[in-house]
């Protein structure tokens, strides 16, 4: 309105979107949905029409962060690195299990931090002898896991 005292309901004024409609993407996303069964479920959810463009953006944006987060650097020394393995539907044309391998490291300071993740297609103790890690240890408990660089980590 000419004296600016229209105040939207749900995005607030200079906003483009609503707080919390890219997390509904991602959720959606994560799920295992397509762009374009998420923009049904959106039009279904919500009467309102989401361009192919904007879903992949928001999910492009989180595939550039998590990139960043795969090139960090890591700390020089975990006194304990936690391997393990888990199980996940995943969705490539059929949803199928696949195995997600995992290193946990706990810092100096006592912190947990996720060192990386890793798809495979089945659990396996070979999976930890590949070429992406360099395990080595001269002295008896003497443990070094080192990502190699060269290695891109897969999510």
């Amino acid at each position: 309105d000419r004296h600016g005292s229209f105040a939207p309901q749900l995005i607030p004024k200079h906003q483009t979107r609503w707080a919390g409609f890219d997390d509904k993407i991602l959720s959606l996303y994560a799920r295992g949905m397509t762009v374009r069964e998420i923009q049904s479920h959106l039009e279904e959810m919500y009467g309102t029409e989401v361009s192919p463009s904007l879903i992949s953006s928001v999910t492009d944006a989180v595939v550039e962060e998590v990139k960043a987060w795969q090139a960090r650097p890591l700390d020089p020394v975990y006194p304990i690195v936690y391997l393990d393995c888990i199980h996940v539907k995943v969705r490539e044309g059929a949803v199928r299990v696949k195995a997600v391998y995992l290193a946990i490291g706990i810092t100096m300071g006592g912190e947990k931090e996720v060192l990386g993740l890793w798809l495979a297609q089945a659990e396996g103790a070979k999976f930890w002898a590949c070429p992406r890690f360099c395990v080595t240890g001269p002295q008896a408990g003497d443990c070094h896991l080192t990502r190699r660089h060269h290695e891109p980590t897969h999510t």
